[in-house]
């Protein structure tokens, strides 16, 4: 957790286990709303693994996707994954784009904005490299209001450890979760033709261990708190979100709302 980032990342594995399954569902939903266009180079800002970069190389009629992220581990795996020669993905810092002016017809971000130290600097990045005309666009979690999976390790966390307290404030606060933040950063970036909408998935879990399993990891704040527990207060906070998991029914399949702002504008000619 250095730099631009303040998002904990290790492995491309990790992070596929912890938000990967969901970002690529999310994926769907943001790029019917964000659109993509015949011909454009698009580049995709905190790409991750590239959930939102392999759905957009199934459009055969885009000239090129480029996805960039500030984890060396997440661009390797990404890397290692894509079979398309007018894919790449490359580690850079959302915050200082390594690209020229104008050089892309459309600038994508997914779950991205609210893990950079300096959200509205990176706006202005996306904004910088896409041409006038060019759609820039954005979508992040509800973190507070809308992620059920997430609000439920959380809250479960919070009432054992005030520590947990301190990460449950820092996740439903962070820059541009909250409404209307999107779309005042776009505002005060210059973007014209500002729309927001409200993006949803299922989260679907197999089993309480399903669920856990992300937090024993290395990658994302919750699994960073879990990591700081000795052995007693972990089996401790396991057995309680365990207890909130089952919900009183039978340990097995969950599947939990998550919500997304989303946000989209246009850079003026």
């Amino acid at each position: 957790m250095t730099g631009a980032s303040t998002f904990n990342a290790s492995t491309g594995e990790g992070y596929e286990l912890q938000m990967g399954r969901w970002s690529r569902r999310l994926a769907v939903p943001f790029l019917a709303f964000a659109g993509a266009s015949s011909g454009e180079r698009v580049l995709d800002v905190g790409c991750g693994t590239g959930s939102l970069t392999f759905l957009l190389s199934e459009r055969s009629d885009l000239e090129a996707i480029c996805g960039i992220d500030y984890a060396p581990a997440y661009i390797e795996h990404a890397a290692r994954s894509n079979s398309d020669p007018r894919v790449s993905f490359r580690v850079g810092d959302a915050c200082a784009l390594p690209f020229p002016d104008a050089a892309f017809d459309r600038v994508l971000s997914l779950l991205m904005l609210h893990f950079v130290s300096e959200p509205h600097r990176a706006v202005a990045e996306m904004r910088r490299v896409a041409r006038p005309g060019a759609t820039v666009a954005a979508t992040v979690w509800d973190a507070r209001g809308g992620f059920v999976a997430g609000r439920m390790f959380l809250d479960t966390a919070a009432a054992l450890d005030p520590t947990a307290g301190l990460l449950r404030a820092r996740a439903c606060t962070r820059p541009m979760t909250r409404p209307g933040e999107l779309e005042s950063a776009w505002r005060q970036a210059g973007l014209a033709e500002v729309e927001t909408a409200e993006l949803a998935i299922r989260m679907e879990y197999s089993s309480f261990d399903d669920y856990w399993a992300p937090y024993l990891g290395k990658d994302g704040p919750g699994a960073e708190y879990v990591a700081t527990l000795d052995d007693k207060a972990r089996m401790r906070l396991r057995d309680a979100v365990r207890s909130a998991y089952l919900d009183g029914d039978v340990d097995g399949p969950r599947s939990y709302m998550a919500v997304a702002w989303a946000v989209k504008g246009i850079v003026a000619p």
